[in-house]
C-alpha cells in the first residue's frame, strides 16, 4: 500500500494480496483520521459481504471467490468511544457483469484498489441503538 496526502484528501493504492479494511485502518491511524468519506474502485478475488436483518439484529454473511471488479466501495470513518470506526459498503461485478453488494466485511485485493479518503474537519461518533441493533451516527 502506498498513499499521498494532498491537503485534506488522501489518494491511496492498495496492492495485490492486501485486505481493504486492514490497509484503510493503517492509513487512518497513521494520519489520525477521526471523520472521513471513502470512495474506491479496483478488483478482488475474495470478498465477504453482510446484509443486516433488523428482525433478529444480525448480519447474514456471504463470501464470494472468483474474478470481480470492484465497482465501488463507499462509506465513512467515524469514531466509537474515541476509537477508529469504519463503515463500508461494496458493489462488485463478476466476469459476466452480474452485480453483488452489501456491507463490506472483508475484501482481498487481486489486482489493485484505488481509494480516495476525503478527510472532514471534525468528529462524529457512534452509539448503539438498541431498537435497531446497530451503531448509529451520534452527533453529540
Amino acid at each position: 500500500m502506498e498513499y499521498k496526502r494532498i491537503e485534506e484528501k488522501i489518494i491511496a493504492r492498495f496492492d495485490r494480496g492486501e485486505e481493504v479494511h486492514e490497509a484503510l485502518k493503517k492509513i487512518a491511524l497513521t494520519e489520525d483520521i477521526k471523520l472521513a468519506s471513502i470512495s474506491a474502485i479496483g478488483a478482488t478475488d475474495d470478498f465477504t459481504i453482510g446484509v443486516y436483518k433488523v428482525d433478529d439484529k444480525s448480519y447474514t454473511e456471504k463470501n464470494f471467490k472468483g474474478i470481480f471488479e470492484i465497482l465501488a466501495i463507499n462509506g465513512t470513518i467515524t469514531t466509537k468511544d474515541g476509537k477508529y470506526y469504519p463503515h463500508l459498503h461494496i458493489s462488485a461485478a463478476d466476469d459476466k457483469g452480474n452485480g453483488l453488494g452489501g456491507h463490506l466485511i472483508k475484501a482481498n485485493i487481486s489486482v489493485t484498489c484505488e481509494m480516495v479518503i476525503d478527510i472532514i474537519d471534525g468528529v462524529v461518533g457512534r452509539k448503539m441503538d438498541d431498537e435497531i441493533g446497530i451503531n448509529l451516527l451520534d452527533f453529540k
